[in-house]
């Protein structure tokens, strides 16, 4: 009970940098904080992602073991969510806008859940997010390409475009080099990272529709059940069946039970799905995770 305590301990200050951020919305326009979001996206989260994969050596058998894991538990929330399909929107356009939030992931929380999880490893998660990215877009975009009418060379190039595909491949790169980023490099950028994730939380609170939970519906309860539930209780199974546990597992629970994308929302207006919908269920997810993501923690 007590470790229990000092995980919600460790959050607090973050979901209160999110009702901060619900707070404040009207001190700044909605412009400035679509200016906020594309800096953290363009930015300060690329940097905080370099930053923590480049850390510290990283083997390559790391990426090995790390890779197929991550890519399998995205994949189950790419079936799962599949399910939701016959309660959605007849528009399979609109469908899949809302789909990719059975499988995506918040990155700032991902930083702020890792932090107060004393098994999993911060470095860990920068591979694990590093190995998300690619198959994370490329199962998105793939899907509203579906839905729109995004050739395929279109699709390769919003992929390999990401920031944070980009600021992933080469920390990794970084980390399996072993060598390190000189100081004067380095200082710059972690300044960078430090910024990165309160001002994530905050603009995640100021954009919130913060009564969405009184639109779920059996459509979002499928995606938020899949996101929030079965994914970490999938992994949490298939490590107590074959016996795996330690820091790499205990990183997995918690990504596997982070709440969805703040940013899916964006993805889909730009290939014309419900904006609308989108938001609606990033919002459930992220309220819903501050009851599910601690119990979480707490059993990795």
């Amino acid at each position: 009970m007590a470790d229990f305590i000092t995980i919600l301990t460790g959050l607090t200050p973050s979901f209160l940098l999110i009702a901060l951020g619900g707070l404040v919305r009207g001190r700044l326009s909605a412009k400035a904080w679509l200016g906020l979001d594309r800096l953290n996206f363009e930015i300060l989260f690329p940097t905080l992602i370099f930053v923590a994969a480049s850390s510290r050596p990283i083997e390559a058998s790391d990426l090995l073991t790390v890779g197929p894991a991550v890519w399998a538990i995205m994949l189950c929330g790419l079936l799962l969510g599949r399910t939701s399909r016959s309660f959605g929107p007849s528009s399979f356009l609109d469908f899949a806008g809302a789909w990719q939030t059975a499988w995506r992931f918040n990155t700032a929380i991902a930083f702020v859940a890792v932090g107060v999880a004393q098994r999993a490893d911060a470095a860990v998660m920068a591979i694990t997010i590093g190995m998300a990215v690619p198959v994370a877009n490329i199962f998105a975009v793939s899907a509203l390409s579906r839905g729109g009418n995004l050739g395929k060379l279109a699709t390769l190039g919003k992929v390999l475009r990401n920031p944070f595909l980009i600021a992933s491949v080469a920390g990794i790169l970084v980390g399996v080099s072993g060598q390190n980023v000189p100081v004067v490099l380095m200082a710059p950028l972690e300044m960078l990272a430090e910024a990165a994730i309160p001002i994530a939380l905050l603009s995640i609170g100021a954009t919130m529709n913060w009564t969405a939970l009184a639109k779920l519906d059996a459509f979002s309860a499928i995606l938020n059940a899949t996101k929030l539930v079965a994914l970490p209780a999938i992994v949490l199974i298939f490590a107590k069946v074959f016996g795996f546990d330690g820091p790499l597992v205990a990183t997995l629970v918690v990504f596997a039970a982070l709440p969805t994308a703040s940013a899916a929302h964006v993805l889909a207006s730009a290939f014309g799905a419900d904006r609308e919908r989108v938001a609606t269920i990033i919002a459930q997810s992220t309220l819903l995770s501050g009851i599910t993501l601690p119990i979480w923690i707490f059993l990795s």
